[in-house]
């Protein structure tokens, strides 16, 4: 508020009204002159900005011999170039080269808003259950996987097990049948960030900001290999549907596969420009999709790939196309089961639903007020399912990209979520440190099946 716009009233006088009042400073050009537009508002707007960056008057940050602003020359703290091209534009002198609309500048720095799609009165989405162990035994959820073979761990334990990934550098397993903590699996150095099951269910695969990841045999709960070669924090990991192959992405802006077999590296991929934040593996494993920071996905070609004839040199020039859409990092991604639709999840508070024949987006879905951290189709790919920084999780109807259901419960961000076709439940992982599990029973089945 520029309370240079402030007029002192006393006894009956009357308000005049007048177009040139307040700060000469912060005022646009055509306001000084009595002529102000909305555009007016967005040019003081700018200034304002430009003086919290300085601490200088705007007066001295105007060069008048050359008709321009310098107030990049009076920085004290680096900003980036993107911010620097928004604010030049808000103080433009030129009305029609200025932003004109606050739509204009949110659409700039990548805040998206609309009016949400109507949700459908389903009123029985219920937390059925919260993880829980002791609580000195808790702590951030990063990850979680469910494993859905139908074999036995140990005699008397369900085939459906939970693994969830913590800051306290330990993955927990847990039996969703009697929806107890099963083990603990330590030995990473630092925060795990990701877990993933084999399609067999024999295999779980551990990432951690220790840059390596570990293979656990899920029968004994020993370690089989740890793959070292990443150079930086490892955020994610995948297996391919015959389970020979693992891929990791990491923060050292590469892609790496890994022969599950021997614990060898079969090679690194490379071409983001910015760190990578999730990997996944198309169903039939003949694509490899990455998502990064610099804000878009790559689909890798793996077709050709024979993990029996491993071609090093081949794969370093791995095909692949590149989606760009998104207007802020890319920080999660799932193929649906028939692998005809990529989703992807991001920093700019939307996720975006991708035709993976065409590369083109074919809808966009709205609805989080924060970053969107996770997503996960149903099991008949009628639904997705994602976790966002505003602590819900929100349940969309894929064939119309109408938001079915918001769920509330976590107290602060949901960073995984993961479907049980078998119990019929999603689960959620939050850094509040709980695990929480949702009905997913035949009503909401169906109400997600009417279109």
């Amino acid at each position: 508020m520029d309370f240079g716009t402030a007029k002192f009233l006393s006894g009956n006088k009357q308000l005049k009204i007048e177009h040139s009042i307040g700060s000469p400073e912060y005022a646009a050009p055509e306001q000084t002159q009595g002529k102000p537009v909305f555009a007016s508002d967005l040019y003081s707007l700018g200034v304002t900005c430009i003086y919290l960056l300085t601490q200088i008057s705007p007066f001295d940050l105007f060069d008048t011999a050359s008709n321009s602003w310098v107030w990049r020359q009076y920085l004290t703290t680096k900003i980036s170039d993107r911010l620097g091209k928004i604010i030049d534009k808000l103080i433009e002198n030129s009305q029609s080269d200025r932003f004109q609309s606050a739509d204009e500048v949110m659409q700039a720095m990548g805040i998206q808003f609309s009016i949400p799609h109507p949700k459908s009165q389903i009123q029985n989405w219920h937390c059925l259950h919260t993880l829980s162990a002791h609580p000195s035994f808790l702590s951030g959820v990063n990850s979680i996987a469910i494993r859905l073979s139908s074999s036995f761990i140990n005699e008397g334990e369900c085939g459906e097990i939970l693994a969830s990934a913590h800051d306290d550098k330990t993955t927990k397993l847990w039996d969703l049948s009697i929806k107890k903590l099963i083990c603990t699996l330590a030995g990473h150095e630092q925060a795990v960030k990701s877990v993933a099951f084999s399609s067999d269910g024999e295999i779980l695969a551990t990432a951690s900001d220790d840059k390596k990841i570990k293979l656990w045999n899920v029968n004994t709960r020993e370690q089989i290999f740890t793959l070292v070669g990443h150079t930086n924090s490892v955020k994610s990991v995948a297996f391919s549907l015959d389970g020979k192959t693992l891929a990791s992405g990491s923060w050292d802006k590469t892609v790496k596969l890994w022969n599950v077999k021997t614990g060898e590296e079969i090679c690194t991929l490379v071409g983001h420009q910015l760190q990578v934040s999730a990997v996944a593996f198309s169903p039939q494993s003949q694509l490899l999709a990455s998502a990064s920071y610099d804000r878009t996905i790559r689909l890798w070609d793996i077709s050709s790939f024979n993990s029996l004839h491993l071609d090093r040199e081949k794969f370093k020039n791995c095909p692949f196309y590149s989606l760009s859409s998104h207007t802020w990092a890319v920080l999660t991604l799932a193929f649906s089961p028939d692998g005809k639709i990529l989703a992807t999840g991001s920093d700019d508070n939307t996720i975006k639903l991708w035709d993976v024949n065409t590369g083109q987006v074919i809808r966009t879905l709205q609805g989080h007020s924060w970053s969107v951290l996770a997503v996960a189709f149903s099991a008949d790919g009628k639904a997705l399912i994602s976790g966002s920084r505003d602590n819900t999780i929100k349940i969309w109807r894929v064939s119309t990209g109408e938001e079915i259901a918001t769920l509330t419960g976590h107290e602060d961000s949901v960073f995984a979520v993961a479907v049980s076709p078998v119990a019929q439940l999603i689960a959620s992982g939050s850094r509040d440190k709980t695990i929480k599990l949702w009905e997913l029973g035949q009503q909401q089945l169906n109400s997600i099946g009417n279109t």
